[in-house]
């Protein structure tokens, strides 16, 4: 048995597959599709459940597959143990219905002696404990000995989800030799040693669960196989872990070269090395498949794992940004396989890098408010619903509450806090469904034997159809009548179905005797294009021939703003940069919302570099061209692809000229001159990392011009101005006057406030060696009382001035310190906290100025008589 990189051993099964008339499909996304029960995709079956259950058909009834799987429900436990791991690959052959036992054991042997060359006096097999069938396969057909065949319960070896297909299974382990074992007599396949290790199992899938114990045959079986790609590695390199196997050590190293450590050196750093690798491997694949940081479902995964990564890193002494740095070293080792993370490049290292650094602030933030709670705390104990706020909303993880508590000769109430974070898991798992039991769960499709509908709304603006279904109230109907809401499925429409960002069509069809307004189009995995309807006139039935004609004129201002989409996108990429990615559209007739990736607001110069560089495209009329392709040959031409959707063999592609070519199935002007004229109305922020235009073409930019214009000439009516040229000089003219006179205000609340300071030092109390004076002033806000105690400090040396102001809901303490006060030990901090804290708030702040809140109003006297007492205390 020879040496195999992990690369090397995945392009060696996918090759024998092919060579056994499998097709060889890439890796499906991360991102589940048309698959609610799934946060992830975490097996390699996950993707082609609907294969299996017949919902859809297959491309071929073999195919392999190697599959980018991650899995969350062990997030604490990365890194502690070097068995756990959120990202992993799964290699799988599979047949629909077309070969079943005999070939899958002979061809998992044939590739395991034959190609990875392993001993077969080092391999064991389990099957199930009544499969006769596949006992006999294994020893009279391959040869395997029985003693090296283990029966097992239904618990090890029959694969069951739910309801749905299920069968027995047979795995294949490598028997690692005796030095890895435990040394009992009892050691063998089924114990909890590391010398006997299961990678390869072999489903077949024969029975059709009916979720209450019947298990009938399926009239077509099929192969369900899983092989780890890591376990395997492990296997061929010799090594104990995946965190050994050669990629991952490559990208270990890396981590090694920046923080100066070395695996294998310190038990602490090692665990820091796993983590660090295995989530920004995790991190850089779902990334790469669209998925972008946020604060619930997959994009809570992905933040939760940078930030992990990102702690760890500082627990090996990194507190630099260096994620990006790792990612390249995880895009280097697994481009081969995966060209999307080189093509997807420059926006992964771009978001990882500013996610980071969003981290370090507010860890950073973390740290402040875990001061203050310390500082208050008189139990010595931090509440464990103190640490899970710290965890929850500022991303600190519990483990440095408790580092830092323990400087301090704290602890934490772990099991308050383990009881919240429980409570925050269940409220998860509640919120979507399970991902193992659920896994095979359909849903009932009305229109499950309906044929995908013919769609010629690319060329043609009506068409004569007929019906072939109707769904009213939730099932299907034969005939509807004046007044019904419905859903209508056409053999061929030119209606456009809601897709890719485009919004449906509208418009009406009509028959002989029936008119029916649609209201929206949309359409369903299976191509079905649903026209929601209302039946105005007449009857409708199942057979009818029908004309559809979609509300033309609003189609083309859609199309207008579908084209600018795109070369807005191509503007963008251009001025800010190759990271730019569509993050998410909206195309409707009134304007194009765009969501990129980007990770700061644009200047003003930006956009208006983008917005003359689209109309520049639009006045040199290029025309819009329209061909379906290949794929790889439209990769070849430089088309954009939407970030994180998957596509088949054949695409369409959309280009103007050199300037912008995107995959894409919607509909578009064949001009850029129609589109008139382009205008940005805002740019914001869509979310952490994503910025969003919204923009307008044609008549919108006509609209938005008389809006605008209308605004400008009741602002200019309202001013009594003749010429609303003169608009921006008088507004300048009236902004001045204005800061004038808050300048004069200002002037008239210093004298105000002098005079009253002057009156309170006249009152003052002598504490030790310094004067404090103190008053409520009702009515008084931070600002008036900042202002009192300028005035009080720069009154007298030796005064210390304790001020409270209630203003409304709100009050403050103001607290300032004199210079020769200050030399006597006063500090203003100190004081504002102490009275503050009688009147049940909280505070603090520089020696010679401070500021704090109170809460308890009642109690506001009484700590303002005691502010000379605890200035006595502190002075010499």
């Amino acid at each position: 048995m020879k040496w195999m990189g992990l690369n090397e051993i995945r392009e060696k099964y996918l090759e024998f597959f092919e060579s056994k008339g499998h097709l060889r499909l890439p890796s499906f996304s991360l991102i589940p599709k048309d698959d609610n029960s799934l946060l992830l995709i975490n097996s390699g079956m996950a993707p082609m459940k609907k294969y299996f259950t017949g919902e859809v058909t297959p491309p071929r009834r073999r195919v392999t597959t190697c599959q980018k799987c991650i899995r969350t429900g062990d997030i604490e436990n990365v890194g502690i143990t070097d068995r756990h791991g959120t990202f992993f690959e799964m290699l799988g052959n599979f047949s629909f219905g077309d070969y079943f036992k005999h070939e899958a054991i002979a061809w998992a042997w044939e590739f395991c002696t034959k190609v990875m060359e392993m001993p077969e006096d080092r391999l064991w097999v389990t099957i199930y404990l009544d499969d006769d069938e596949a006992f006999d396969i294994w020893t009279k057909e391959i040869g395997v000995s029985p003693d090296h065949i283990v029966r097992l319960g239904k618990e090890d070896n029959f694969w069951e989800h739910g309801s749905g297909p299920c069968g027995p299974c047979s795995e294949i382990y490598f028997d690692r030799g005796p030095e890895h074992g435990c040394g009992k007599p009892t050691c063998g396949v089924s114990c909890d040693c590391d010398r006997y290790v299961e990678f390869w199992n072999v489903v077949f899938s024969q029975f059709n669960c009916d979720g209450h114990g019947h298990y009938p045959p399926m009239e077509h079986p099929n192969i369900d196989t899983g092989m780890g790609l890591d376990r395997l590695a492990c296997i061929m390199q010799n090594v104990d872990n995946m965190f050994l196997v050669d990629t991952a050590q490559n990208i270990m190293k890396t981590i090694g070269s920046i923080a100066h450590v070395e695996y294998g050196k310190d038990k602490q750093a090692d665990i820091s090395l796993r983590v660090i690798t295995d989530h920004t491997r995790a991190a850089t694949f779902m990334i790469g498949d669209g998925v972008m940081p946020s604060n619930e479902g997959r994009g809570y995964v992905l933040r939760r794992l940078l930030r992990r990564a990102a702690r760890h890193g500082r627990l090996l002494g990194v507190h630099e940004p260096f994620l990006a740095k790792v990612a390249e070293s995880v895009i280097h080792e697994n481009k081969g396989a995966y060209p999307e993370l080189e093509e997807k490049e420059a926006m992964i290292l771009k978001l990882i890098s500013v996610e980071e650094e969003s981290f370090s602030r507010t860890i950073d933030q973390g740290s402040q408010l875990l001061d203050d709670i310390i500082a208050q705390n008189k139990d010595k104990v931090i509440s464990g619903d103190d640490a899970f706020k710290l965890s929850d909303t500022y991303g600190f993880p519990i483990d440095l509450t408790k580092e830092i508590a323990a400087e301090h000769d704290m602890t934490v109430d772990e099991d308050t806090f383990q009881k919240r974070m429980q409570e925050q898991k269940e409220r998860a798992r509640a919120a979507r469904k399970n991902a193992g039991a659920d896994a095979w769960a359909g849903e009932s499709d009305l229109l499950e034997s309906v044929p995908e509908t013919e769609f010629h709304g690319y060329t043609e603006k009506t068409v004569q159809a007929k019906v072939v279904a109707i769904v009213k109230d939730g099932k299907r109907a034969e005939s509807v009548d004046a007044g019904d809401k419905i859903g209508l499925v056409l053999d061929k429409t030119t209606f456009y179905g809601e897709s890719g960002g485009q919004v449906g069509d509208i418009g009406s069809i009509s028959a002989e005797d029936a008119v029916l307004l649609v209201q929206d189009t949309t359409k369903n995995h299976a191509k079905n294009f649903i026209h929601h309807c209302t039946v105005q006139v007449g009857t409708i039935r199942v057979g009818d021939t029908v004309t559809a004609q979609p509300d033309w004129k609003r189609r083309e201002s859609i199309m207008r703003n579908h084209t600018a989409a795109h070369l807005l996108q191509a503007a963008l990429r251009r001025v800010l940069g190759t990271h730019v990615e569509q993050a998410g559209q909206l195309v409707n007739e009134e304007h194009v919302r765009f969501d990129f990736t980007h990770f700061a607001a644009l200047t003003s110069e930006e956009l208006q570099k983008v917005e003359n560089m689209v109309n520049d495209i639009i006045l040199a009329a290029v025309p819009v061209k329209v061909r379906e392709m290949p794929i790889d040959e439209a990769k070849k031409l430089g088309a954009m692809a939407l970030f994180g959707e998957k596509y088949g063999k054949i695409v369409r592609v959309v280009s103007a000229g050199d300037f912008s070519k995107e995959f894409c199935g919607g509909t578009h002007v064949d001009n850029t001159a129609k589109l008139g004229l382009f205008k940005v109305i805002s740019e914001t922020s869509a979310a952490a990392g994503v910025r969003r235009i919204e923009a307008v073409t044609g008549r919108g930019v006509s609209r938005l011009l008389n809006q605008s214009l209308s605004v400008i000439n009741r602002t200019a009516a309202a001013l009594k101005l003749n010429n609303a040229a003169d608009l921006p000089e008088h507004a300048e003219q009236v902004a001045a006057q204005l800061k004038q006179t808050e300048n004069e205000l200002e002037k008239e609340k210093s004298k105000l406030a002098a005079q009253k300071v002057e009156h309170l030092l006249a009152n003052a109390k002598t504490a030790g060696s310094v004067r404090v004076c103190t008053a409520k002033v009702n009515g008084a806000d931070a600002a008036a009382l900042r202002t009192m105690c300028d005035q009080a400090r720069s009154s007298a040396d030796d005064l210390v001035a304790v001020f409270a102001g209630v203003n409304g809901a709100k009050a403050n303490l103001a607290v300032a310190v004199g210079k020769q006060a200050l030399k006597q030990g006063a500090h203003a901090g100190k004081i504002a906290k102490a009275v503050a804290q009688l009147a049940g708030g909280n505070g603090g702040g520089k020696p010679d100025f401070a500021m704090a809140g109170a809460r308890d109003f009642s109690k506001l006297d009484t700590a303002l008589q005691a502010a000379a007492g605890i200035v006595a205390d502190m002075v010499k």
